[in-house]
């Protein structure tokens, strides 16, 4: 599942370095993950983190990019209302309500939003995964 190999277009998805160690905890304990915008199912808007292989992915859901080496998905439906964002996944202190990998730790994965500029929204869009 990994995005846009040889492809050098501005990212739509960013990771904190905070993130990016929970990450690395979270693939020691559980292999290979993957990130999925929830929808607002569970914790509402917070990416959930899986590890890969418990998520299957559709033909509707779409990659946007890549953080700390996992793959960052949604549904084209939710992506089509968040298209004109950039999306930085971060971690805070407080227990998620959703099934997220990260939970029983105490903390949570949370997205921080931003406009795309200019540039990155003439970029390419998300790549569809199914």
């Amino acid at each position: 599942m990994r995005v846009g190999e040889g492809v050098a277009a501005p990212s739509r998805v960013a990771i904190t370095p905070a993130a990016v160690e929970v990450v690395e905890r979270l693939r020691a304990r559980h292999g290979a993950v993957v990130f999925h915008q929830s929808g607002g199912c569970c914790d509402g808007s917070s990416p959930m983190c899986f590890a890969e292989g418990d998520l299957i992915l559709g033909p509707r859901d779409v990659v946007l990019g890549e953080v700390a080496g996992a793959a960052f998905c949604m549904t084209s439906a939710q992506y089509r209302l968040w298209e004109h964002t950039h999306l930085t996944v971060d971690v805070v202190p407080g227990r998620g309500a959703g099934f997220s990998l990260e939970a029983p730790d105490g903390i949570r994965f949370l997205i921080r939003s931003r406009l795309l500029t200019e540039d990155e929204a003439a970029s390419p869009a998300a790549v569809p995964a199914g």
